[in-house]
Order: C-alpha cells, then structure tokens, then sequence
C-alpha cells in the first residue's frame, strides 16, 4: 500500500484536559484511517503510488475528487499530529524563530493569535486554518475547507504550512459540542512550537537571518 497510518507520538491521554482521551481516539483511529484507506484504494494500480503525498496535493487539480478529499485528509491529520504535544505551550519562546518571524509579520503574537483564532472561527462548516510560509519568506494565515490544504494548486492562498489546526466538528465535538471557541484556546496550550519552528526554519531559507 502506498499510504499508512502513522502512529500517534503520544498516549490517546496524553493532552488531556485539553484534548480528551476519546476524541483522540476516533480521530486518529476512524477518521484519519478513512482517508488512508480511502486513499490507497483511489490510486491503486496507477502511478500515483510512486509519487509523495507532497507531489500529489501540488497537482490536485489532475486528479479525482476522491483523491484530493483523502489525500488532503491524510496529508492535514498527520500534520496535525506533529503540531500538538503534551509538552505543548501557549506561546513559543523569544529565541524561537518562528515568534521572531510572527512578531516581525504580524507586530506581535497576540495578534497573530488574534487573527489565526478569528480565520479558523470563520471558516463555516468544516475545514482547517493555517499558518504559512509563502514565496518570499513571509508568514500569512488562511483557512480552506473540507480537506483542502495550501499546498494545493486549486487554494487561493498557496505556502507551505507550519501550523494547522482541525476545525471539523469531530475533532472536538464529544469534548465542546459546539463551543469552537473555547477548543482552539484548548488548542493553544497543546501547541508543539519546537515542531512549527522546525517546520519554519525548513521552508524559509532565511531564517538564519534573525
């Protein structure tokens, strides 16, 4: 098979009382495994199962629907994994290059939390929002919905992602119900930053230049 499952780096448990023990559990075993099965059986026999997810969400556009909602669905949820850590915190450290690039490109972090909370609240119905790096090295915030990602060639908004975070209503609907408001302040205390730095410093070659 093309595609797998990833194993979570952490215990289902593990960002609780953020993120519960349960939610963590059917999202990463029901949902994000429905994207990879879904996936894999889209692309058998063709020469998709050669190439990395990467390739195949930068010419979406080629390709069935199928492939672009579960190729999005794994790509996003295996991302979004990585970004999240029990060891998480509200805010990344002053020597981080990512709070430097966020203060530089969004005057200070309290804004840019601002805008990512505002941009992933206004997203109706079920999507992602996201914190990019774009061309020219400059971090800008985006949502798109359903599985979409702004590594596709279909999104209005195109960069690489650093930061995402699920706003489907299963990826806190047995923990908030319909309070999207009060997960993403869950979700800001479970930020992995060390990740989201590493995941800067590897799209922007200049980060070296703070």
């Amino acid at each position: 098979m093309a595609f797998q499952l990833p194993e979570l780096p952490y215990a289902f448990d593990a960002l609780e009382p953020h993120i519960d023990a349960r939610t963590m559990e059917i999202h990463h075993g029901k949902h994000h495994a429905a994207y990879v099965n879904n996936l894999n059986a889209a692309i058998a026999g063709t020469d998709l199962e050669n190439k990395s997810i990467e390739d195949i969400l930068a010419n979406i556009s080629q390709y069935p629907m199928v492939v672009r909602n579960n190729g999005g669905g794994h790509y996003n949820h295996s991302l979004f994994w990585e970004l999240m850590s029990p060891e998480g915190s509200a805010e990344p450290t002053d020597r981080m290059n990512i709070h430097k690039a966020i203060t530089r490109d969004f005057g200070s972090f309290e804004n840019f939390k601002k805008e990512f909370t505002n941009a992933a609240m206004t997203r109706f119905g079920s999507g992602w929002a996201w914190l990019c790096v774009n061309d020219k090295d400059k971090l800008f915030i985006c949502s798109t919905p359903n599985q979409d990602n702004p590594l596709m060639d279909v999104v209005d908004a195109k960069g690489t992602p650093v930061l995402g975070v699920d706003v489907w209503e299963h990826a806190y609907y047995l923990n908030y119900q319909n309070r999207r408001a009060d997960y993403l302040t869950s979700f800001f205390n479970v930020i992995n930053w060390h990740e989201v730095t590493k995941r800067y410093n590897e799209a922007n070659e200049g980060a070296s230049k703070f």
